[in-house]
């Protein structure tokens, strides 16, 4: 693991770097990791999914991590994240085949709308660079808990070699907010953008849940 900077015991980034690097150690922390490092956002008393499709969503990465192994063994490094049973898969894979082969075995779990394949056709990163995208996530994540009005737990911040992944239920206000918040922290390549735009009624609906 790499080092990391010393902060403020009472800063926000030190609370969430340690959830990130528990949740690499214990199972059930969603989004699950096949091989690598990503960082997920809500939990359950504040994550705007209802809590059966949060079920959904936990039980759909524990099955895609399967088939993720039963597809390609230890070759590659591949993360799953899913939400609203929208998966996004993310990391490393050798070759065409086995990044198609993947995504055809995920397309077929039960619940599963819809795939968003980013695994790029590489050598698997090194331990070094997944510690790095796993700090630059909390950074991303302390800087939506500093934000005000803006509900950090209502995203879920995935990193892959500096690319940053936004997923969520929010409103377009916030997604825009959000992503402009992201693209000014420094080690950032790019933001992507897999946000449920919901609407300011809608979100009052989920508030007063």
């Amino acid at each position: 693991m790499a080092l990391l900077h010393p902060f403020r015991l009472n800063s926000p980034l030190v609370a969430l770097i340690g959830t990130a690097l528990l949740c690499t150690s214990l199972a059930g922390c969603a989004p699950l990791l096949v091989g690598g490092a990503a960082m997920g956002g809500a939990m359950v008393v504040t994550d705007r999914r209802s809590s059966g499709v949060q079920l959904e969503d936990e039980t759909i990465e524990l099955k895609a991590g399967q088939r993720v192994r039963a597809t390609v063994g230890e070759r590659s490094h591949v993360n799953v994240t899913s939400y609203q049973r929208q998966v996004l898969l993310t990391g490393e894979v050798y070759n065409e085949t086995d990044k198609t082969a993947i995504e055809a075995a995920i397309t077929k779990i039960d619940g599963v709308k819809s795939v968003v394949n980013d695994l790029a056709v590489m050598w698997p990163s090194a331990t070094s660079e997944r510690s790095r995208d796993l700090l630059l996530a909390g950074k991303i994540k302390a800087t939506f808990v500093d934000a005000a009005g803006l509900s950090s737990n209502a995203f879920t911040v995935v990193t892959e070699r500096g690319v940053v992944y936004l997923m969520g239920r929010v409103t377009e206000e916030e997604a825009t907010r959000a992503i402009d918040l992201a693209r000014a922290v420094p080690g950032v390549v790019k933001v992507v953008r897999l946000v449920e735009v919901i609407t300011p009624e809608q979100l009052k609906n989920i508030k007063g849940r």
